[in-house]
């Protein structure tokens, strides 16, 4: 099982881990769509966005498991 760290690119989390989609979302992160999700990753995506890391990460976690 890969872990879930803040240094995952968006396009890798959701290729490993589709449900995250939903968490992403609901954060308000449109990021499924985007070119630059291949590349960016969820610590970048989250300054971008305004998002508190640590909540984010929290949920994510809990979809790994």
């Amino acid at each position: 099982m890969m872990d879930i760290n803040k240094e995952m690119t968006i396009g890798a989390l959701i290729r490993k881990y589709p449900d995250s989609a939903e968490v992403l979302f609901s954060y308000g992160m449109g990021c499924i769509g985007c070119p630059a999700s291949q590349s960016e990753t969820i610590e970048e995506a989250c300054m971008v966005h305004g998002i508190n890391l640590q909540s984010l990460m929290e949920e994510l976690e809990a979809i790994a498991k």
